[in-house]
């Protein structure tokens, strides 16, 4: 997705970079990191209209140390090197879109508030039935699996943007996701890489 998403964007930089777009549309990714009561990234497509509105389709990982993983579970050494190599993690995954407010806060265009609210669907993962190995050397000393639950989230992304340049900036952000079964908050900061803003705003 990554990949995707970058190829895109340098197609709209080459495209739109010297035309009539850049004068009252922004298109950027975000490449952030967040931590919380789970920890991960989140990457993210994001188009910004005459600096009023703002649309958002992202994807989200996170992880964890299992709530339920029993106090002396361990792993030998050896076993990082194996081709079964698989440490467990509570897993929080959300594919997600999203609208928002803009409000500029400085005349150069360079400080805005971007609050947005969506809806995403989400995997959770979470490793179960915990049953001790007695005779290992090079492995775990429980064996388990995981289960799986899917749901619609409520997405709250509110983010303090910084795009200092037209094509690349900072961002600060706060994120809760919401569904029946978990929810995740965290607050994370990342770079925006794209056409994060117009040429300039005009001070009136």
């Amino acid at each position: 997705m990554k990949r995707i998403i970058t190829i895109f964007l340098f197609s709209v930089c080459i495209n739109f970079s010297h035309a009539q777009f850049v004068e009252n549309h922004a298109i950027y990714s975000a490449i952030e990191a967040n931590n919380g009561n789970y920890s991960g990234i989140d990457l993210n497509l994001n188009y910004i209209y005459k600096d009023k509105f703002s649309f958002k389709v992202g994807y989200s990982g996170n992880r964890r140390k299992p709530k339920s993983q029993p106090e002396d579970y361990k792993y030998h050494l050896i076993w990082i090197l194996s081709d079964e190599f698989s440490i467990p993690y509570d897993k929080f995954k959300n594919y997600n879109i999203s609208l928002g407010k803009i409000y500029t806060l400085n005349a150069s265009g360079t400080l805005r508030a971007n609050l947005s609210l969506g809806i995403g669907f989400t995997t959770i993962k979470e490793p179960e039935n915990w049953q001790k190995n007695t005779n290992i050397y090079w492995a775990e000393n429980y064996s388990w699996n995981y289960k799986e639950y899917k749901a619609i989230s409520l997405i709250i992304n509110p983010k303090i943007e910084f795009p200092f340049f037209r094509f690349t900036g900072l961002s600060i952000y706060s994120l809760v996701q919401i569904n029946k079964y978990r929810t995740f908050f965290g607050v994370g900061m990342g770079q925006m890489i794209g056409l994060c803003r117009k040429r300039k705003i005009q001070v009136k």
